[in-house]
């Protein structure tokens, strides 16, 4: 089997998610460019080639089983074993003026929404590519979260996190939850399973507000998934350090 460490990126086909894609590539990791669209799927891979890096394309709707399973059988054939899982791919729900999601007349629909690519789609991915990531020597998964997670950051009144999203945030707090979770379960072995906020990003995800760039967003999930097998696991980051639950 290769030497060449693979990796596989969820929304990888543009924002945060490719410019992991493309800090990955740069460090030699054969990438995984996993999106939902096509052309925007390939054009991603056709621009990290053109910079260097070894992509090649994944089909992959995080919320559709078959997709899955699909995109699992994929990576066996491109590369028989993942090294690096980032999943990356994430959604805000629908949201009212100024980003609020009102607890209050939250829309029950928007919850299953988020929550099913925010939470689910994430366990769906990790449980489909595990058989991979076992044939590794030492298994990266990175969740991109978000600081909102934090339940220490949000009942703080002194802290400004920024405005009531009754779903996304919850959304990401139960990430982290999931994260510890399979963290634990992997205890006493190579696995590192962490959580990490890239900040506020300037992204269509963001509506383009934001203070960092892409690139910046993606500094803190490629260090975790590249950490050594004594690094952290089942833990929090963000630039600056470890995030409070």
């Amino acid at each position: 089997m290769s030497e060449t460490k693979i990796a596989l990126v969820t929304g990888a086909n543009k924002g945060i998610g490719y410019e992991i894609a493309a800090g990955l590539g740069a460090l030699g990791y054969r990438v995984g460019v996993g999106a939902r669209d096509e052309a925007r799927r390939e054009a991603a891979v056709e621009k990290l080639r053109a910079g260097g890096a070894d992509a090649f394309g994944v089909p992959l709707d995080v919320t559709g089983d078959q997709s899955v399973t699909d995109a699992a059988e994929l990576v066996e054939r491109e590369a028989g074993r993942l090294d690096v899982l980032v999943n990356n791919a994430g959604v805000s729900g629908e949201t009212g003026p100024g980003w609020v999601q009102d607890p209050t007349t939250l829309d029950l629909d928007v919850v299953r929404t988020v929550v099913e690519t925010n939470v689910i789609g994430v366990i769906r991915v990790t449980n489909a590519m595990l058989p991979l990531l076992r044939r590794s020597a030492s298994p990266r998964v990175v969740n991109v979260s978000s600081a909102v997670a934090s339940l220490t950051r949000q009942a703080d009144p002194d802290i400004e996190i920024g405005p009531v999203m009754a779903a996304y945030a919850p959304s990401k707090s139960f990430l982290n939850a999931v994260t510890v979770q399979y963290a634990r379960q992997f205890a006493g072995t190579n696995f590192r399973i962490n959580a990490v906020c890239p900040g506020l990003v300037a992204t269509d995800f963001t509506g383009f507000h934001g203070p960092r760039t892409p690139a910046q967003g993606a500094v803190t999930a490629i260090r975790l998934a590249t950490v050594s097998d004594d690094g952290p696991t089942g833990s929090f980051f963000e630039d600056d350090g470890v995030v409070p639950w």
